[in-house]
């Protein structure tokens, strides 16, 4: 059997499985693979805060003289309508050169390259100098506690590494012209906020006697929508353009040239150069003839890496103005980076020069957030998304990922195990 073949039915295997988040059953998963890596000689430990709800944590344990590598996935998915769907989300199907169902592309896709990855270079008697670490968590759609968040504060040793490779990024774009492989090195904060407004209630067909906390929210919202922030770089960001443009430019300057050159690279740019800032879920009376007393307005707010909620908090209540509401923020998570010019960044650039010599590895931030900020924020570990992909459309595949007829091209599933099995030779100094 072929390493394509491999992780082809490995995937198709792992889709049939219903991890759907909530509730998760990621435990379905873990076993899976669990039992797939004891065939080839690989190690594997669950941890879970509760049965159904397993992390696998699977290790080639280190000389002792090398930099450590952690081959980062989550099994859960979101939800699918099968009714949406032109094949049963869970089936797993092969159609001419794709793989069909829910979580081909997020993430299961790259949970089977990682896993064959891991057990081909076991198989082969691959000796690293430093761990090379596969870890297939619970909970990354939603995030309570159940997978590497929790595995990073019970047990920190079992995902400890130097270097992570995770989602987040890999596609191949044309920009200006030129080839580029996008790697993502920083994330934004996902830091989601709370107006309440304040109003009177009274009978609707009265109006006049009441003070309506819908009607109050509506220019609170459209003072949202017309704020448009100060345009900053990140140093991953700057990388980005010098790296597409030649030189160095100022923010605006850059976002100018993207819109009237390429519209491409303009929808990649804008939202990595400022917070943004979408009003998402509104709530009110919860009767046709009742005015309500208080108007909820929920906000998804996304902070550059390494802006604060105190620093910006100010900065949007100056922008709302006065007014009789409160405001809250309801979470805060990722907003971090990894340096650049790294071990691990030398390996994708290797990687990338081999399969495709005139393409460059192209820094990225991601727009959302990832796995990735728990073990920067732990550790310190230098972690990256990169899921290399030439087959499929990269407009296609943003499309299709939490959509209906998500699916994964084989040969990009075979390009990955390739970039994988190389990137950890390289970063882990095996022999």
């Amino acid at each position: 059997m072929t390493l394509r073949d491999e992780a082809t039915q490995l995937l198709q295997e792992l889709i049939r499985l219903d991890t759907v988040n909530p509730p998760g059953n990621e435990t379905r998963a873990a076993e899976l693979l669990r039992e797939y890596l004891a065939g080839h000689g690989v190690e594997s430990e669950l941890y879970a805060r509760t049965p159904e709800r397993a992390n696998l944590v699977a290790r080639l344990p280190g000389r002792g003289s090398g930099k450590s590598l952690l081959l980062l996935s989550h099994t859960d998915t979101v939800g699918a309508d099968a009714e949406e769907w032109e094949v049963d989300p869970w089936s797993g199907e092969v159609r001419g050169t794709e793989v069909w169902g829910r979580g081909a592309l997020d993430m299961k896709g790259q949970v089977a390259a990682e896993a064959v990855t891991i057990a081909s270079l076991a198989r082969e008697g691959f000796e690293p100098a430093g761990d090379l670490v596969f870890a297939a968590c619970a909970d990354e759609e939603v995030g309570e506690a159940f997978g590497l968040a929790w595995l990073c504060e019970h047990h920190p040793e079992a995902v400890r590494t130097d270097y992570a490779l995770n989602e987040g990024a890999g596609e191949r774009i044309e920009l200006f012209g030129r080839v580029f492989y996008l790697c993502s090195s920083a994330e934004k904060m996902s830091s989601p906020f709370r107006l309440l407004v304040h109003g009177r209630a009274g009978h609707a067909s009265v109006p006049g006697i009441a003070d309506n906390a819908l009607v109050k929210a509506a220019p609170l919202i459209e003072r949202l929508a017309a704020y448009r922030p100060d345009l900053s770089l990140g140093p991953e960001t700057a990388a980005m353009i010098k790296a597409v443009v030649g030189r160095e430019l100022e923010a605006a300057e850059a976002l100018e040239l993207a819109r009237e050159t390429d519209q491409a690279a303009a929808e990649l740019l804008e939202p990595l150069l400022s917070l943004t800032l979408s009003p998402t879920m509104i709530s009110a009376s919860d009767t046709r003839n009742v005015i309500p007393h208080l108007c909820e307005v929920v906000v998804d707010c996304r902070l550059l890496p390494g802006q604060t909620q105190d620093e910006v908090e100010p900065v949007l209540k100056h922008v709302l103005g006065e007014g009789d509401y409160d405001f809250e923020w309801l979470d805060g998570r990722g907003g971090t980076r990894s340096e650049l010019g790294t071990p691990l960044w030398s390996a994708v650039e290797s990687f990338v020069a081999r399969i495709e010599p005139e393409a460059t590895v192209l820094p990225v931030s991601v727009a959302g957030f990832t796995d990735s900020h728990w073990l920067r924020e732990a550790f310190g570990t230098v972690a990256y998304g990169f899921f290399p992909t030439k087959a499929m459309d990269p407009q296609l595949a943003a499309r299709l990922i939490h959509s209906a007829n998500e699916r994964i091209e084989i040969a990009d599933l075979e390009l990955a195990v390739d970039c994988f099995r190389n990137v950890s030779v390289e970063v882990t100094g095996g022999g």
